[in-house]
C-alpha cells in the first residue's frame, strides 16, 4: 500500500493520491490556520471505520443471500481532553440498512464486521471504546 501527499496551499491543505490514482483532500481546522478544504486526519479514521465495517457488512449479507437495498453510516468520536496527543477514547457506528433483511443476519453481519473483521476497528480499540448499533429500515 503507498500514499503520496502533496502540499496545494501555503496552509495546511494537502491532497492524498493513492497507487489506483484515486484522491481525497485533507486540512486543518480554521482555528489553526487551516481552510476547511478537506478531511481533517483525525475525521478520516473515523470515515475509515465506517467505510471498513460496511464493506465487510454489506460483503457478509451478500453471502446470506439477503438483498441490501441501501447503507447508511453515522460515525461519531470523542476524543481525549486537554491530552496531547488527543486520541480517541470512545467512538459509535451506527448503520442504517435498507431492505427486507432478516434482523438476526443482520446483526450477526454488524457483530461480526465491527467486532471481528474490520481491521480499522481494530486498530482503534486499542485506545478507544468502539460501539455499534444497526436499524432496519423497510423502504
Amino acid at each position: 500500500m503507498k500514499i503520496e501527499i502533496n502540499r496545494l496551499n501555503d496552509g495546511y491543505w494537502m491532497e492524498a493520491i493513492n497507487e489506483g490514482g484515486n484522491k481525497m483532500h485533507m486540512d486543518a481546522s480554521p482555528d489553526i490556520g487551516g481552510t476547511d478544504h478537506g478531511f481533517r486526519p483525525m475525521q478520516l479514521l473515523l470515515t475509515a471505520l465506517g467505510g471498513c465495517s460496511a464493506i465487510d457488512i454489506i460483503s457478509i449479507l451478500k453471502k446470506q443471500k439477503q438483498e441490501l437495498k441501501d447503507i447508511a453510516i453515522t460515525v461519531t468520536g470523542e476524543r481525549e481532553k486537554e491530552a496531547v496527543p488527543s486520541l480517541f477514547s470512545e467512538v459509535h457506528v451506527h448503520f442504517a440498512l435498507y431492505g427486507n433483511l432478516d434482523r438476526d443476519k443482520v446483526k450477526k453481519a454488524v457483530n461480526l464486521a465491527v467486532e471481528k473483521y474490520c481491521s480499522v476497528a481494530k486498530t482503534l480499540e486499542k485506545t478507544a471504546t468502539v460501539t455499534h448499533s444497526f436499524e432496519i429500515v423497510n423502504p
